[in-house]
């Protein structure tokens, strides 16, 4: 459980307030220390034994593990709560396609191509799957270890290694131990070996139990071995058990601070099941339910999207209404007489706007002014989209500098800002009030576009 600041009050020297932590008393430090807001190293007089007690106090209940590096490296884990709407969730979780050795050329470049291709633009992000997970099947050492490397230099995404075989898992990730891969499994069979291998070059590391219970010995003896960037996998054999595990786990280390359970988890859909249907209802039924990595044998567009989007919908804050950037964009690649648009930045104004836009096949520029995320109607009874904000805005936006024109178009329902924005733009534009709702852009805009293309004929 989190620890409290009157809880860590009680652990500090207790000296005369000195100030050198840079707050006025030690309770204040310790307040501040309890909310993340400093770190224990500000206080001069705590001992190293404090420090490392209050150190693993303040720790997350779930600890944050990164697997890949760069760009593309996956963060995992620091979980804070149970259910989305108490705070929110971080850390999405990474979906990974299984890459056995046993499969041909064919389908492994076709497997390595789907990972690179198979991206989709939706409001603003670009949706894809995680990482690849390359798995010792044939029993051919070299077979294995040449997909290892044919995967570093196909892609750059994270790996998750996959061997029963130490020797082969082992030799795997020195091919790839600077891309820091998630070695897998490391099991009660094999921790003795695997221990001072994992300490001569350190690698996120994925603990399997032959259930809940036989995961807490290795968790314990791992942590005690400095060993901490740890992924679990509880061995649930189907779905139901799976729910089970993820739950259990997940309320253990946030409920009861069980600090053994405290490590974000692997599930795999692959393995559990292996109709393509019911694997991909597995994946998605394991993303509600806690899971962290998500390995499936296989994907395509029409799978991989919606467990993407469904993805997205539970890792956005409940708290913050979800919003796109504050920019313009180009919609079928306007040029300098193409209309322009302005609308507030709620994701949903913002799609259904420009999907409006796509559909009459004109050319425009959506300006989104930031509103918090609010939709117009709102933003403007919230003092967030009138006249001098919208004005400010298009001033620095840069689209004065696109167009040869200087014709705003607003939305109807805050037609009442007109004035006001005219004179925040100093009269210099002309600001035509379109339709109350996007579905009115259909006949509204080819008139627009027919009077703006006489200006530049």
């Amino acid at each position: 459980m989190p620890v409290s600041g009157s809880g860590i009050v009680k652990m500090l020297p207790g000296r005369r307030p000195c100030k050198e932590c840079g707050f006025p008393t030690c309770f204040a430090f310790a307040m501040k220390l309890a909310s993340g807001g400093t770190t224990v190293d500000k206080c001069p007089y705590l001992s190293e034994e404090t420090k490392a007690k209050l150190l693993d106090l303040l720790a997350p209940p779930i600890k944050l593990v990164t697997i890949g590096s760069g760009e593309n490296k996956l963060e995992i884990g620091n979980e804070e709560v149970i259910y989305r709407h108490e705070k929110t969730y971080y850390h999405p979780p990474g979906i990974g396609l299984l890459i056995s050795d046993k499969e041909s050329k064919d389908k492994i470049d076709e497997k390595i191509r789907k990972i690179k291709e198979l991206q989709f633009p939706w409001i603003g992000l670009t949706l894809k799957a995680s990482l690849l997970a390359p798995y010792f099947e044939s029993g051919n050492k070299d077979k294995f270890l040449a997909l290892v490397k044919k995967v570093c230099q196909s892609t750059d995404v994270p790996m998750v290694l996959i061997s029963e075989d130490m020797d082969a898992l082992f030799s795997a990730r020195d091919i790839c131990a600077d891309r820091n891969p998630l070695l897998y499994p490391i099991t009660k069979e094999n921790i003795e070996e695997a221990i001072p291998k994992i300490k001569e070059k350190p690698s996120p590391i994925g603990v399997r139990g032959d259930n809940l219970e036989s995961l807490v010995p290795l968790t314990i003896k791992l942590k005690d071995n400095g060993i901490e960037d740890i992924v679990l996998d509880p061995g649930s054999k189907n779905l139901m058990e799976a729910i089970r595990d993820e739950t259990f786990i997940r309320r253990a280390a946030i409920k009861q601070g069980f600090r053994p359970f405290g490590y974000p988890t692997i599930v795999f859909p692959c393995f559990i099941a292996k109709d393509g249907l019911k694997e991909a209802m597995t994946g998605s039924a394991l993303i509600n339910k806690f899971a962290s990595i998500i390995v499936f044998s296989d994907f395509d567009q029409y799978s991989l999207l919606p467990i993407l989007i469904q993805r997205l919908n539970i890792y956005t804050d409940p708290r913050f209404p979800m919003g796109v950037n504050e920019k313009y964009y180009e919609v079928l690649n306007p040029d300098e007489y193409s209309p322009v648009l302005i609308t507030s930045n709620w994701a949903l104004t913002y799609f259904l706007v420009s999907s409006a836009v796509e559909t009459t096949k004109i050319p425009a520029y959506v300006c989104v002014k930031d509103a918090d995320g609010l939709g117009v109607l709102t933003a403007w009874a919230a003092g967030k989209f009138d006249g001098e904000s919208v004005g400010a805005f298009i001033k620095r936006c840069g689209i004065a500098d696109r167009v040869k024109h200087k014709k705003l178009i607003i939305p109807g329902k805050v037609a009442r800002i007109k004035g006001a924005l005219e004179d925040a733009l100093n009269l210099e534009w002309e600001i035509i009030v379109g339709p109350k709702e996007a579905t009115g852009l259909g006949k509204f805009l080819p008139e627009v576009a027919k009077k703006l293309l006489a200006l530049k004929k």
